[in-house]
């Protein structure tokens, strides 16, 4: 009986950091939205074609940033000094995949806003996510130097 409720609680903590975490991918979403957005300074028409195709994008190059890139780098990362170089060839082969499939994204993101939005805006987008990058990311810095302050 102790390790079914203790099972429960674990999954359910699961559950609760994992809704956690999702809220905060939704929140940053609609802030990169909004940025993006007030950038591009996109007609509605150009909107309507532009977001599916942007959104579409985003979901495969965080599936890309998060599940292979990441994986593999954490597999170098534990595992440099003691790689054998068959393993380490292995892993250089799934790393260039990994970021030749980021460059296709990123490429074909392009051909398909190109038929859409001007080459300038194209080119605002790519400063536009550079700058919400860097926003984001001296925020979390921000806020994890005064949650060291507080301890």
């Amino acid at each position: 009986m102790r390790t079914l409720i203790l099972s429960l609680f674990v999954l359910c903590m699961s559950f609760s950091a994992l809704s956690q975490q999702q809220d905060r991918r939704n929140k940053i979403k609609a802030l990169k939205v909004s940025f993006i957005t007030e950038k591009l300074d996109l007609t509605e028409s150009e909107a309507q074609k532009f977001w599916p195709i942007y959104n579409a994008y985003d979901e495969k190059t965080f599936k890309l940033k998060h599940r292979e890139l990441r994986g593999i780098r954490k597999n170098i990362k534990n595992n440099a000094s003691t790689l054998t170089d068959a393993e380490s060839q292995v892993l250089l082969d799934k790393l260039i995949a990994a970021e030749k499939k980021l460059y296709e994204a990123n490429s074909q993101l392009i051909l398909k806003l190109k038929k859409i939005i001007s080459h300038k805006k194209i080119i605002l987008l790519r400063v536009a996510e550079e700058d919400f990058n860097r926003k984001l990311f001296d925020e979390y810095r921000k806020k994890r130097h005064s949650d060291e302050k507080r301890k």
